[in-house]
């Protein structure tokens, strides 16, 4: 792909996408396996066989196991050579993030210390700070938290309270406030706080070391899941910072905040693979060797269906994760080109794909929810005693749908961002929309295509018609209104999160396809099969709710006309493509796909 032809962010709702363009899980390198291994092994040997003794918060052992990751170049992995990392691309951090997500509370710590403790730092210090500390968080010497939610100020951090103001020799910012959810909170010697300097009405940001006087670490909150992950409130009275330990520019705390959680969004729903794989590992042997009415549950269709949808929900988020790194990555590489530094470069290309990254935490996190659930459902009365692997899964599963901005501020967020790109003049939505409306009687429901990839590729074509209808007469009729209407905005969102991970499905198929062949494929087109035909229905509902709530009479039955048009797809044996995906899991009586 020409530099001038990369993909934007939200341009999947007006572009098509060729698939060689895009990154598919089946292309990872040698070297990015290797440190997948890596992680994996670590885990192994040093998280599951303490799984009991991290929830029970041993004292020191969560410290001491991020350490020994350190030791082991797991914490660098992103991190420049310069700072004794290993410099890897942000694929491959990915790829490590998946592979840690697998494991529970640890995972929490881990993501917590190497993602949004370490990045303020490594993205917007300056080289004496990097120098300093970054080395230090490199190899697991130092171990990092992020303070940004207070007990008034949660989705909305701006409202914070905390106080900065400079003291009367200038050397120092006297930081009085408290934050609280704070993951690595119990155990962290380097603080990332956001508080507001003297009556600012932005947040800037500081570095505060927890040897500081003046801090005090509440104990342990008492949480429902990813127990062994460290969680305290934190009060800060009267705690001298170093003015050199301002991060960034004053005032710009909210914007580096902003941009850590994109990266927190789009790596949290990498990080639920891991899980995701994790839960249908156990769920496929447990009903591989559980007999009921002498025989194996595993041949149960009530049993498979199960079993298949945890397949296609986790293969779908993966192949809708990968292609959105895989355009990060792509990104990073064309500023990096342009004279920009490695961590603007990151920073740039995460923040181009916010509305993919808020879109993929909810597909991934909602994913999870449901692998876990059916996990402990297939376990049946086992499932639910703490004796079996499900039981923590599940309920460390229930935080991700919070994490990262809560899954309808993800949603909001998303269509706020697509709406709010428009007047910006290179992403014509609402004049594609207002085209579409305009010529709504031409489109009629003609057959497909008759090749296989055209048909699937004719029907996500229509997905994005529908988005730019609804998109459409949601603007003609609301106006400025519509960033009031939380329902509709929902509406819209759900629609394109189906679409971007329907169309990503397509993609990777299609690569595969160029890459193996068409018999190395078949499980993956009954995984595409289920997914068009089950979207269809999904779009529909939605763009249903969202239009019998802004129109009514003919004008709602032209529209509705039009989104049966658009979400209309040919019949699919499901049980029969269900029943194939489940037979290949039971055979290999692992994730294999």
């Amino acid at each position: 792909m020409e530099k001038n032809d990369l993909m934007r962010g939200g341009d999947f709702l007006l572009k098509q996408t060729k698939a060689n363009d895009v990154f598919i899980p089946e292309e990872f390198d040698e070297e990015q396996l290797m440190i997948a291994q890596t992680c994996e092994d670590f885990l192994e040997s040093e998280v599951f066989a303490n799984l009991d003794r991290i929830d029970a918060q041993e004292k020191d052992l969560m410290p001491s196991i991020l350490k020994k990751s350190g030791d082991l170049g797991l914490l660098g992995i992103s991190i420049p050579g310069e700072y004794d990392g290993f410099d890897q691309s942000f694929i491959t951090s990915m790829r490590a993030n998946e592979a840690i997500g697998s494991a529970y509370s640890f995972s929490v710590a881990y993501m917590a210390h190497t993602g949004i403790g370490t990045l303020p730092l490594l993205y917007y210090g300056n080289e004496d700070q990097k120098q300093k500390y970054i080395p230090k968080l490199a190899s697991g010497e130092m171990l990092a938290a992020y303070c940004l939610t207070e007990p008034g100020a949660g989705s909305d951090a701006n409202s914070g309270k905390s106080k900065a103001i400079l003291s009367e020799d200038g050397k120092n910012y006297i930081l009085n406030g408290q934050k609280m959810w704070i993951t690595n909170g119990g155990f962290a010697d380097l603080l990332t706080v956001f508080a507001k300097i003297d009556n600012d009405r932005v947040l800037s940001a500081f570095m505060v070391e927890t040897s500081s006087e003046g801090i005090t670490i509440s104990p342990e909150e008492k949480k429902m899941g990813i127990k062994g992950s460290s969680t305290t409130q934190i009060f800060f009275n009267d705690v001298k910072v170093p003015v050199e330990n301002l991060l960034g520019k004053r005032g710009e705390g909210f914007r580096i905040a902003l941009n850590i959680l994109h990266i927190g969004r789009i790596k949290l729903g990498g990080t639920v693979l891991g899980a995701c794989k994790k839960a249908i590992n156990n769920s496929v042997i447990y009903a591989n060797e559980r007999k009921q009415f002498g025989s194996l549950i595993s041949s149960f269709t009530a049993i498979k269906y199960k079993l298949a949808e945890q397949v296609i929900r986790t293969w779908v988020a993966e192949s809708a994760v990968y292609r959105a790194t895989g355009d990060v990555e792509q990104i990073i590489q064309k500023l990096i080109k342009e004279g920009k530094k490695k961590g603007e470069a990151n920073i740039g290309g995460i923040a181009e794909f916010a509305i993919e990254a808020a879109l993929l935490k909810v597909y991934g996190s909602e994913a999870l929810d449901y692998v876990v659930d059916e996990a402990v459902q297939i376990y049946g009365g086992m499932g639910f005693s703490s004796e079996a692997p499900v039981d923590r899964a599940y309920r460390d599963s229930r935080i991700n749908r919070i994490f990262e901005g809560t899954n309808e501020i993800n949603r909001l967020l998303a269509v706020d961002t697509t709406l709010k790109k428009a007047p910006k003049g290179e992403f014509p939505i609402f004049e594609k929309a207002a085209e579409l409306l305009q010529n709504l009687d031409q489109y009629s429901s003609t057959k497909a295509p008759a090749s296989y990839f055209e048909e699937k590729a004719h029907y996500v074509n229509n997905f994005k018609n529908a988005i730019l209808m609804l998109i459409g007469v949601a603007n003609e009729k609301l106006r400025k209104e519509l960033v009031k209407e939380q329902e509709i905005q929902m509406n819209i969102a759900d629609m394109m999160m189906g679409l971007y991970a329907a169309e990503s499905t397509l993609l990777r198929i299609q690569k595969l396809n160029s890459i193996k062949g068409e018999e190395a494929i078949s499980y993956c087109k009954n995984i595409l099969d289920i997914f068009i035909y089950d979207t269809s229905n999904s779009i529909f509902k939605a763009g249903q709710d969202a239009l019998n709530s802004v129109v009514e009479g003919e004008e709602n039955e032209k529209y509705m006309n039009a989104l049966q048009t658009f979400t209309q797809v040919a019949g699919v044996n499901i049980r029969d493509a269900r029943r194939r995906i489940a037979d290949k899991l039971i055979d290999d009586n692992l994730y294999k796909f």
